[in-house]
């Protein structure tokens, strides 16, 4: 047997040779450029991507260098790709285009973004400089943003080429990716059943002036009010909390609110100062315009006034209904309802056969304890062509005081065109100037809002004639554009926090959430995502910017009456000191900002400017010039986190942010 063991031996390797698997083969390596990967979700701030040409369509060209294949494309620039793990390599040589022909205007950063983490910044580069080489190991890797911006100093002339791009894989071939979306979450609870008092605490009023302020309370019905040292021609609507009348003699009163309900009582002080400020904090209301455009009627108007009460908004303190263009006449329209005498035989405006009674719909608006507001331009036409008010400024205020109306949305429009050239200071305050003559003449307040755009830093003059002014251009004049506009604008007025004060308040345009009218005139949802609505409400509030809803209010889902009815959210934008947030400290994509109030804590919100990547941020009692501990609350979800002592760790989602109420603990 010891003899046949060799060949048993040898007779077990032999088989098991035969069923031995092959040695694996090894994998090639494959190339793919850029230029020829899907690039229609590439996002830029002017232009169309270019495939192996510059953004001019001429042939790439670096310093002199000319390449065969590439992208040109312009700041700002951001491409997502999906690695699906098997890039291990991308490639590209990088610069600003010769063919830009800036005169040195040009300035651009390269940036390439993998995983959250910044794994190629370039220099600022400039028209001539010479081309930079990227060479990044991408192995085990998922997700790539290729990027440009504008190096800070606006986008002219930024033409930005990926020269010889190239990924190299190996397996899966990479993808184009697309942002982060995020699901809609409810964060605010509902609202408990017991009474509880919300929206502002302070009210202005002129001496002879029609009182209305329904108290905005929340909890089981039916609701009770009573008010403590109501003044002299005030009367109070027990069931409604309506408050009505005129109060003739200046000054300055202390009432206190009483709501009570079957489950509890609540007070709130309340003070009401009969003088000359009106809007003592920023107005909350709705707007037609970017819903409902050159379609809005008496009837979408009625409703508007009818959703606000049923969906609870006005029990939060939204009060105005706010009709934009496309109420008056339209000179040329061959809309007959559009058609009709600009003015009667004495020079007062009429509205058309839309709104066939002007003064009805006002009072109805009344009826609902809500205020009306009404648009016109200083212009001889609206923005959409409608009758302006160019030379009938004095008809047209007193048309709307005996209207009923309440607000005034003043567009600045065709005045530039038809009235003036000159964009001196002078020029740019005088149509302001003399609409806010003619309102202080009036026996009826009438909010002033300007809406001028920002010119001549309007900021700095604004309060001399009105209660709100606009701070930059339509919010949503391009509807895809709308969440870039909102970085732009919305956290653009860091640093302009002096010229917001009680009865005064830079205005970046309307609340964008909900369902809009996009550039087809189609009514459908917002662009933007619940992490980035959850951000622009949670800044506005911030700002102490006026909290105008534009979305369709007659067809609001419940995450977007969520965002709008967070009470106490609303009670930081209705703060009575008015101080508008300022960012205070900065980490990468992360700005943290924080806002003063009265009872001595502060608001801040944490938001993440990265559209891509959650990113990491770190809440510092330093930062807020809070020494020991701090009560710290998630003023989203109304709940309490632990005693921010130190320092505190958040994880932001891509656009997202937080929203927290800090006091020092005693």
């Amino acid at each position: 047997m010891r003899a046949l063991w060799p060949l048993f031996l040898f007779a077990f390797i032999a088989v098991n040779c035969m069923f031995a698997e092959e040695p694996a083969k090894e994998i090639p390596q494959q190339r793919l450029f850029l230029s020829d990967m899907d690039l229609s979700t590439a996002v830029q701030e002017w232009g169309k991507t270019q495939i192996n040409r510059s953004i001019r369509e001429t042939k790439l060209s670096i310093a002199g260098k000319q390449f065969d294949n590439g992208v040109g494309t312009h700041a700002s620039f951001s491409y997502i790709v999906q690695l699906k793990k098997s890039v291990v390599n991308f490639s590209a040589w990088v610069g600003v285009d010769d063919a830009a022909d800036s005169g040195g205007k040009s300035s651009i950063r390269f940036y390439v973004e993998v995983d959250g983490e910044t794994l190629f910044a370039s220099p600022i580069m400039r028209e001539g400089d010479e081309a930079v080489r990227i060479d990044l190991n991408l192995t085990g890797k998922d997700i790539l943003r290729l990027r440009v911006d504008d190096a800070g100093d606006g986008i002219n002339f930024d033409h930005a080429n990926w020269a010889d791009a190239v990924f190299t894989y190996v397996g899966e071939k990479p993808l184009p990716g697309t942002p982060w979306v995020g699901k809609k979450v409810i964060l605010t609870p509902k609202p408990g059943p017991k009474p509880r008092i919300n929206g502002p605490k302070v009210f202005g009023v002129r001496p002879g002036s029609p009182f209305l302020f329904t108290i905005p309370a929340t909890g089981n019905q039916p609701i009770s009010f009573f008010v403590e040292n109501l003044p002299k021609g005030l009367t109070l609507d027990s069931k409604t909390g309506r408050l009505t009348g005129k109060i003739l003699e200046s000054g300055t009163y202390d009432c206190m609110i009483i709501a009570s309900n079957a489950l509890g009582v609540v007070k709130r002080p309340f003070k009401i100062e009969c003088g000359e400020k009106l809007a003592l904090t920023p107005h909350m209301g709705w707007n037609s315009w970017y819903i409902w455009g050159e379609d809005v009627t008496d009837r979408i108007i009625r409703e508007a006034a009818d959703a606000m009460v049923a969906s609870g908004m006005i029990n939060y303190g939204y009060q105005y209904i706010n009709i934009d263009d496309c109420w008056a006449i339209k000179p040329g329209s061959q809309d007959p309802t559009l058609q009709g005498q600009e003015r009667d035989e004495n020079g007062m405006i009429n509205a058309n056969s839309r709104f066939p009674d002007m003064k009805a719909l006002a009072d109805y608006i009344h009826s609902k304890g809500l205020k009306a507001g009404i648009y016109t331009s200083p212009g001889r036409r609206t923005c959409a062509g409608f009758v302006g008010s160019f030379g009938y400024e004095e008809e047209d205020v007193r048309r709307f005081i005996e209207w009923g109306f309440d607000f005034l949305k003043y567009d600045w429009c065709s005045y530039t065109h038809e009235i003036t050239k000159e964009m001196n200071l002078e020029e740019l305050k005088k149509p302001y100037r003399l609409i806010a003559e003619y309102l202080k003449e009036q026996p009826r307040d009438i909010v002033l809002n300007l809406c001028q755009y920002g010119m001549g830093e309007v900021w700095k003059w604004g309060k001399e004639f009105g209660q709100s002014w606009r701070t930059s251009g339509d919010l949503g004049l391009v509807f895809e554009k709308i969440s870039q506009q909102i970085y732009i604008d919305g956290f653009g007025l860091d640093g302009l926090e002096q010229y917001s004060s009680p009865g005064g308040y830079n205005d970046p345009d309307y609340l964008l959430i909900g369902n809009l009218r996009n550039q087809k005139g189609q009514r459908v949802p917002t662009p933007l995502t619940p992490d980035e609505q959850y951000t622009h409400v949670t800044l506005w509030a911030l700002l102490a910017a006026p909290l105008i809803f534009g979305g369709d209010i007659a067809n609001m889902d419940d995450f977007t009456l969520s965002l709008l009815t967070n009470s106490e959210l609303i009670d930081i934008n209705q703060d009575s000191l008015c101080i508008q947030a300022n960012c205070i400290a900065k980490q990468g994509d992360i700005q943290i900002w924080s806002k003063r109030l009265e009872d001595g804590s502060k608001a801040i919100g944490i938001f993440n400017l990265d559209n891509l990547f959650t990113k990491k941020a770190v809440l510092k009692a330093s930062d807020l010039g809070i020494e020991g501990k701090c009560r710290i609350r998630n003023i989203w979800t109304q709940k309490d986190l632990p005693d921010l002592e130190g320092e505190m760790m958040f994880e932001i989602n891509p656009h997202g942010c937080m929203a927290l109420r800090v006091w020092k603990r005693e």
